[in-house]
């Protein structure tokens, strides 16, 4: 690292718990790509970890948010918010008359979800959430509770009660996983960080007519995979699926923090006042560049260019395959996809970093690429070029 990024990282150390290991100290970004402290400029496959679908500094999305907030930067729940029911309208419209209720991250709206659907199945006395081993839904203690990995749970005992774990892509395990006080089934349609494993279809259809049959909450973890990410506005669209309730975050506010869940309006009705409360949730600026988000996904036709880009993406990563044994797999959907590799993922996220290019893990032995829904074809394939020059480096030539 240079002087100037041992200065920041120093900084780290004094003042901020060891939560992270940061490897370079941003500046700035434009579109998909990036620039360091020292001038170095990277193609950003990360967009954020998933949370800058339109880019960095998106014109629509900043002049949004600059705006709102030289009018009104914060308003409290005990005046109505603007911006925050015009968001909701316009998330009730593409996802067919959900309600909305808005807080401020993936973790705080997971939370809230299972809060609801205890609320429904509280006349019945169940509780229980079946999730699903290696899936993730946040760092509160009940999302450490629902999230079935180890490493996300050590050293937080004791956690909430209420959670049972099935096998991702397994019928029969969630059969087995089901009991008395069963109120619900919650899953991710992709297993983003836990390796980017998508549902099979056959699965998810099985698991919605199971709850239909034993009258359970189909409950949908759209942190990651919704706002386009797999080419559809909501990844469930895109399996004739839908379920009761589900939760939206990171690529919602374009960069500021907000999250929401979308309630089937019947389930909606349960939710009185005092039940559910957020200060910062549905924060005017934040639905100001939700309401960008969304008309720049509109007007630039980033659903199918999600699509198209995620082909050529694929494509390009599944040709490293021939070239390299050490790459077992490539995984994924749209713009979430996962390059499975031999040994530690770690070497090929720093590899590609040296070259210029930004990506990140999911779990110890897969790559995960999220590039913005608006990367050029000409920035995917210099991105493709860079990582074969890192993965030359770390496997040898390819002969």
């Amino acid at each position: 690292m240079s002087d100037k990024t041992n200065d920041i990282a120093d900084l780290y150390k004094q003042y901020l718990l060891a939560t992270y290991t940061p490897a370079v100290a941003l500046l700035e970004g434009h579109g998909s790509k990036v620039t360091d402290i020292d001038g170095m400029q990277y193609i950003d496959l990360t967009s954020g970890i998933a949370t800058l679908a339109c880019g960095h500094c998106h014109p629509a999305v900043t002049e949004a948010i600059v705006a709102q907030a030289k009018m009104l930067p914060h308003c409290s729940n005990l005046y109505y918010n603007t911006n925050m029911v015009l968001l909701a309208q316009r998330l009730s419209k593409l996802s067919g008359g959900y309600k909305a209720f808005f807080a401020n991250s993936g973790a705080e709206a997971n939370e809230n979800m299972v809060k609801i659907a205890r609320l429904w199945g509280r006349d019945t006395g169940r509780y229980e959430v079946v999730t699903f081993n290696k899936g993730f839904h946040g760092r509160t203690l009940a999302m450490c509770a629902a999230t079935a990995q180890d490493k996300i749970q050590a050293g937080f005992d004791p956690l909430p009660v209420g959670f049972a774990y099935a096998d991702y892509n397994d019928l029969d395990s969630v059969k087995a996983a089901i009991g008395d006080k069963t109120v619900a089934i919650l899953l991710e349609p992709i297993q983003a960080e836990g390796g980017v494993h998508p549902a099979d279809p056959d699965f998810l259809k099985g698991l919605a007519a199971l709850c239909k049959e034993r009258n359970l909450l189909l409950l949908m973890d759209e942190v990651q995979t919704g706002m386009g990410r797999t080419g559809t506005m909501f990844a469930w669209e895109a399996y004739g699926v839908k379920p009761d309730l589900f939760t939206l975050a990171k690529a919602l506010g374009g960069g500021l923090p907000l999250s929401a869940v979308l309630v089937r309006p019947d389930i909606a009705a349960l939710v009185h006042p005092g039940m559910l409360g957020t200060t910062f949730g549905g924060n005017p600026c934040a639905c100001a560049a939700a309401i960008a988000v969304l008309d720049t996904i509109e007007k630039e036709g980033l659903l199918a260019h999600a699509k198209a880009a995620g082909e050529q993406f694929r494509a390009g990563l599944e040709a490293f395959m021939d070239a390299y044994p050490q790459i077992l797999d490539v995984r994924g959907k749209g713009l979430l996809l996962g390059m499975a590799v031999e040994g530690a993922a770690k070497d090929v996220v720093d590899a590609c970093r040296n070259y210029g290019v930004l990506c990140t893990t999911a779990g110890e032995h897969v790559v995960r690429f999220l590039p913005p829904l608006n990367i050029s074809e000409k920035d995917l394939e210099e991105a493709l070029e860079i990582i074969g020059d890192a993965l030359e480096e770390l496997y040898g030539p390819n002969d």
